[in-house]
């Protein structure tokens, strides 16, 4: 044991200390914050210059619609299309919008003239003025057809405003003892993909580390040396531990340190933050600053309190752990069983498919988290990291939970003791690329 605990402080100082681990220690949690920091600063930074929209509108219904705002100033222009193309050419004007004018029935089609491409918001917002004023006056065209009295016809013409009804769809979790949680789907699946990809990355990145490390000490003849003091199966499980610690030290590092951007962001933009969040576009009563701050703060509540971190950090460790073990042991049988890294195609491809399936399956399990796929891929141990963290923000019945992790420790042993057996003699052999069959004969083996 004290050998094991040798290797592992070995493995553990050698990795931490290079200048690789320090820069992507560094610039991981930047990278991550810079996700939630970037929207936030862009919404703090106003556009000063104003574009000038010039509006030629042919049919004369759309132009009163249009509202000018910080960003963009709508003004009505009349002169032909081949003057207004010209003058934006000369610069007279930044964006033209051109509404032709059809002579049977209502235009139904705009051009947008820019020199360079204009925004999708933009796009969007001449889109939805204009069918809202065809609506209108496809509706006019039908009332009148009607021939009703003009109190009737006001009456027609305020139906579809007054019909018109927004739902809203709160789904409740109603557990054994019928207690009631609010559960929010939009931030389960988020949760959910992100912990499923992390479990994804920390296996892959760290399980190829141990790979690359056995490749490196057998080709430098180090493991001849070493071998002669502790016993391969030793000098396995001390690296594979090492390589673990280094893993769960950057991660603790990356969430102390991505939290603490993200904290001082938040708080030096608070104020400008809380404004953006009030300002609302809606033909309704606009509430108060203090209830919508209040409205807003009261979900953030609801939503922090419906997700179980205690049970998605617990399971997070014990997945990211007993799946890295998993896969850490199969990578070093690979780099045991070769001389560099170019030959290790042939081992690596079963080794990672299931890894790569899990990550592309886990979109369709987030969709039916407690569907037959998603059961039967959380409880098979090449797949349940991944899978079962896509399905733990979700809920998942303590049985399954404890059966997926019974079966995932049993495979870790089993793969351990077989991977022991190809590396006692894998770390030993030179210029011959073995094969499978003769990789289950060295498990056989027993010298």
């Amino acid at each position: 044991m004290d050998k094991i605990k040798l290797i592992i402080a070995r493995e553990y100082l050698s990795r931490v200390k290079k200048r690789s681990f320090i820069i992507m220690t560094i610039l991981g949690p930047i990278l991550m914050a810079s996700m939630v920091v970037i929207p936030i600063l862009l919404t703090q930074i106003d556009d000063k210059d104003q574009s000038k929209i010039a509006v030629l509108d042919e049919s004369g219904l759309f132009f009163p619609n249009f509202k000018s705002d910080k960003t963009h100033l709508y003004y009505k222009i009349e002169k032909t299309i081949d003057k207004a193309k010209s003058d934006l050419a000369k610069g007279e004007h930044d964006i033209l919008l051109y509404i032709p004018k059809k002579m049977v029935s209502l235009p139904t089609q705009a051009f947008l003239y820019a020199e360079s491409q204009p925004s999708m918001n933009l796009k969007s917002y001449v889109e939805r003025v204009m069918s809202k004023e065809l609506e209108e006056q496809k509706l006019k065209i039908q009332i009148d057809s009607l021939n009703l009295s003009e109190e009737k016809r006001k009456i027609a013409m305020n139906i579809p405003k007054a019909i018109k009804t927004s739902i809203n769809i709160s789904t409740i979790k109603l557990d054994e003892n019928e207690k009631e949680q609010r559960t929010y789907s939009g931030v389960n699946m988020g949760l959910s993909f992100f912990v499923g990809f992390m479990i994804y990355m920390f296996i892959f990145i760290f399980g190829v580390q141990v790979m690359r490390g056995v490749i490196e000490e057998k080709t430098s003849r180090i493991i001849e040396v070493m071998i002669c003091s502790v016993k391969p199966f030793q000098l396995m499980m001390g690296k594979i531990i090492g390589i673990a610690m280094v893993g769960f030290t950057q991660f603790l590092l990356w969430v102390i340190l991505t939290t603490g951007i993200i904290s001082v962001v938040q708080v030096s933009f608070q104020k400008d933050i809380t404004a953006n969040q009030n300002i609302t576009a809606t033909s309704q009563l606009v509430p108060t600053q203090e209830e919508v701050v209040q409205g807003s703060g009261n979900k953030v509540l609801d939503i922090i309190a419906s997700i179980n971190f205690s049970g998605i950090i617990f399971s997070f460790a014990f997945y990211f752990l007993f799946g890295y073990l998993l896969y850490a042991a199969l990578f070093a049988i690979v780099g045991s069983a070769v001389d560099n890294e170019t030959d290790t195609q042939q081992f690596m491809m079963p080794i990672t498919i299931p890894l790569i399936l899990s990550i592309i399956m886990l979109q369709f399990v987030l969709r039916n988290p407690d569907g037959p796929v998603s059961f039967w891929m959380s409880i098979i141990p090449f797949t349940s990291p991944v899978i079962m963290m896509g399905r733990i923000p979700f809920g998942v019945p303590y049985e399954e939970l404890a059966l997926s992790m019974a079966l995932l420790i049993l495979t870790f042993w089993g793969a351990t003791w077989m991977a022991g057996r190809i590396y006692r003699i894998g770390i030993l052999m030179y210029g011959k690329k073995p094969t499978y069959k003769e990789l289950f004969k060295w498990i056989r083996y027993k010298g």
